[in-house]
């Protein structure tokens, strides 16, 4: 026997919703939602990824396929700036080309450093096609563990007695 399902409209314009952004975000470059870093139609835009560990703060890109020599790092008045360029690697005309996704040319990423940070004491590595830049955080942000204190078992023995 069949089952019959309520048909729910909103479902589909969800589903639809969901594929026109990602259509979108394709074509435009990451453009909408308001990521006003984003990069523009066809700009090469690295991933980025930043976390703490350790009692340093750590910016790790994703260049694959760029030369080390191809990478600035700068920090100013609290911005942290990596620039560099992606080479085409081989030559092919456009006309060669069935299918890329391969982007080429100059990028540019720019992130706020945590206040305080000492920018003297940057550090970038570059290994495996991955820049870690690394800056130790002031101990105002890097917290401490705060130890619980237990109160004595006195109070619960005399109530059972």
């Amino acid at each position: 026997m069949l089952d019959l399902v309520r048909w729910n409209p909103f479902e589909e314009l969800s589903s639809w919703h969901r594929d026109i952004d990602e259509l979108f975000n394709r074509f435009a470059g990451r453009r909408l939602g308001g990521n006003t870093s984003a990069p523009a139609w066809g700009e090469f835009f690295p991933p980025v990824e930043t976390y703490t560990k350790d009692g340093q703060y750590v910016v790790r890109l994703d260049l694959p396929g760029i030369d080390a020599k191809e990478v600035e790092v700068t920090a100013e008045r609290g911005i942290l700036t990596i620039r560099g360029e992606r080479k085409n690697a081989h030559e092919a005309k456009e006309a060669d080309y069935q299918y890329s996704e391969v982007f080429t040319g100059r990028f540019e990423r720019r992130l706020p450093l945590p206040q305080g940070v000492d920018t003297e004491k940057l550090q970038a590595r570059y290994h495996q096609g991955v820049l870690e830049v690394s800056v130790p955080l002031p101990q105002a942000l890097t917290g401490r563990k705060i130890p619980i204190q237990l109160e004595a078992q006195k109070s619960i023995e005399n109530k059972a007695a």
